[in-house]
């Protein structure tokens, strides 16, 4: 690893690479830009200090940027030990305070720059699974006034420390936002899982028997985009509601244990643990493809493939060739993390644009009401998710229409 002024990073001479996919990123986060442009304006930020814990490549580096241009002093971390882009972080290492984080990380070395990003003493923490909020809370980080968290994943985490009682600062769950969910988790996991798949393999999408474990806005997005490549879609779910909804937009629906036996592909995204394990691995076909969309990498058993496999090589990057005790082989993708980051370059751009749009948004809201806020998760606030997509719609040129007063009126009167 290199030391290149405060920040630690792997080569601080891959800078130029990262600085043109850096640029080329903002130049689509057109939505980000703009609702960022008072706050850096007025440097609204100044004298805070500001914890990133996301999945480190372009667009994350342009909100990072962009919160530093605003005044904070900004701090960064991967969110996970595999998708750092190391000429990114080189980049980025020269336009915020400081970045600790390179692709490979053991996991001794993820938690140490987490820790070192919370030794800054930052007043906010932006994280991406929570592992940043909850290391805060188990090192008695003082400092922190309240964070955002981007994934359902984490949201959930920190649902639980709030039910315990030991949820000590407020957070914001951006992914709880309808300009969250409804386009990142559906559009974006659906478009860049498959981007990632196809470059770690190569092979058709189309007449593949592919298997989506979980039904919720990332599993809806995938299963619809599978379907569009001409995809055979089969969904496994535990929740009956989501299984009937999967059943009525027209997949398959079965048990794991049954999909398994025909699937050429299986993609899980339930956030979690085993949902694909040593019962499915003993009856799968030869040849079978595994991916995880999912934030950590538990819901693929990996372990179990390690400790009972004949062989294992790595036959193409991002690919593992594990060989089953009954001779079959299966083909892991991305050691079993987001398939998507490891293997590609994750969302479309646009897509988050307008989810760090949101998390900006959560940011500057924190920064006005932390003090007015109970250690709770909360939701986006509604005027702000729509204050994104109004910008948006007028990115993208599209005007729509708005309630008359009169029709305000009869929607407030319950007499018709």
């Amino acid at each position: 690893m290199s030391v290149a002024c405060k920040s630690i990073i792997k080569d601080p001479s891959l800078w130029p690479s990262g600085e043109r996919k850096i640029l080329w990123a903002r130049r689509f986060m057109k939505v980000l830009e703009s609702i960022s442009r008072n706050a850096r304006v007025e440097k609204k930020f100044k004298g805070l200090r500001v914890g990133v814990v996301l999945h480190l490549e372009a667009k994350t580096a342009v909100l990072a940027w962009i919160i530093q241009e605003a005044g904070a002093e900004v701090y960064v971390a991967c969110c996970n030990p595999e998708t750092t882009q190391d000429d990114v972080a080189a980049a980025l290492a020269r336009k915020v305070t400081a970045v600790y984080a390179w692709r490979g990380e053991t996991i001794e070395e993820y938690y140490e720059n987490i820790k070192r990003v919370l030794k800054a003493k930052p007043d906010f923490i932006i994280d991406d699974g929570a592992d940043c909020i909850v290391l805060a809370h188990e090192l008695n980080v003082t400092s922190v006034k309240g964070g955002t968290e981007e994934t359902t994943t984490g949201v959930i985490r920190l649902k639980a420390m709030e039910r315990d009682g030991v949820l000590r600062f407020p957070v914001i769950g951006v992914n709880e936002g309808r300009i969250k969910y409804l386009f990142d988790n559906r559009y974006g996991t659906g478009q860049s899982t498959i981007d990632g798949i196809l470059r770690a393999t190569n092979i058709m999408i189309a007449g593949k028997r592919v298997v989506i474990a979980g039904y919720g806005w990332v599993g809806r997005g995938l299963a619809m985009r599978f379907r569009g490549m001409g995809a055979k879609v089969i969904v496994t779910e535990v929740d009956p509601i989501k299984a009937l909804e999967a059943h009525m937009e027209g997949f398959e629906v079965m048990p794991m244990i049954e999909a398994v036996k025909i699937a050429d592909i299986i993609i899980t995204a339930t956030g979690v643990n085993k949902v694909v394990r040593e019962e499915h691995f003993k009856v799968m076909r030869d040849g079978v493809f595994l991916a995880n969309a999912g934030h950590f990498d538990v819901e693929i058993d990996v372990r179990w493939l390690e400790e009972h496999a004949k062989a294992k090589r790595e036959v193409r990057p991002h690919v593992t060739e594990y060989t089953l005790p009954n001779g079959k082989r299966v083909y892991l993708l991305a050691k079993g993390r987001l398939v998507n980051l490891v293997a590609a370059d994750g969302h479309p751009i646009e897509v988050m644009d307008l989810s760090f749009a949101g998390q900006f948004a959560a940011l500057e809201y924190l920064v006005d009401n932390y003090d007015k806020l109970e250690p709770k998760v909360y939701t986006l606030p509604r005027e702000l998710d729509e204050k994104i997509a109004w910008e948006k719609l007028k990115v993208e040129g599209i005007r729509i229409d708005k309630l008359t007063p009169e029709q305000i009126e009869y929607l407030k009167s319950w007499r018709r």
